[in-house]
């Protein structure tokens, strides 16, 4: 699976706990899940198990407690996929 197609997934993941739609609509791999999404860290870990459900993978909690941005998500899954 392609980066861009990852991307596409994630995004459209993190879209219901985004409180900052304007960050969303011009989203990159820079952009800061918590800072310019507005996502509530507590609603993180939702995010995160979405995630493992939607690429059947799983992400330790040290993992987690490196991805800031969009980007970092998206290559970290990109990995797990191998």
């Amino acid at each position: 699976m392609s980066q861009a197609d990852v991307m596409e997934r994630v995004v459209k993941i993190l879209t219901p706990y985004v409180k900052n739609q304007e960050a969303l609509a011009s989203v990159s791999m820079d952009t800061n899940i918590l800072d310019d999404l507005k996502v509530n860290s507590a609603r993180l870990v939702d995010v995160v198990l979405a995630f493992e459900d939607e690429f059947d993978i799983e992400i330790a909690d040290e993992d987690v407690d490196e991805v800031n941005t969009v980007g970092d998500a998206v290559r970290l899954i990109s990995d797990k996929l191998g």
